[in-house]
């Protein structure tokens, strides 16, 4: 192989590695938020509209093309709206 190709594959190797470490990030918070939403005694329907929002936000499927993310902010907010308002029912918010 030429020095362009191992410097490309070596490139390549770089940004997956980065890519991996963000995943691990993201998992290790994703699995704190659950164990932060079961001990809050958030009701399960919300706890599943914030676990589809981030699903629909993971998902290559959009409403609107991936450019445009006003569809992913749309949902993720509304899920958050419902647990703002679950957690003001519940007491462990005050309004």
């Amino acid at each position: 192989m030429s020095d362009q190709a191992w410097v490309l594959v070596l490139l390549a190797a770089v940004v997956l590695a980065v890519v991996a470490g963000f995943a691990v990030v993201l998992l290790v918070r994703l699995v704190r938020a659950r164990r932060v939403l079961r001990r809050a005694g958030v009701p399960v329907e919300n706890t599943l509209a914030f676990w589809g929002a981030l699903i629909y936000v993971i998902s290559p499927v959009d409403l609107l093309p991936d450019p445009v993310y006003l569809d992913d902010i749309g949902v993720l907010l509304l899920a958050l709206r419902s647990l703002h308002a679950a957690a003001e029912r519940s007491g462990l918010r005050e309004r």
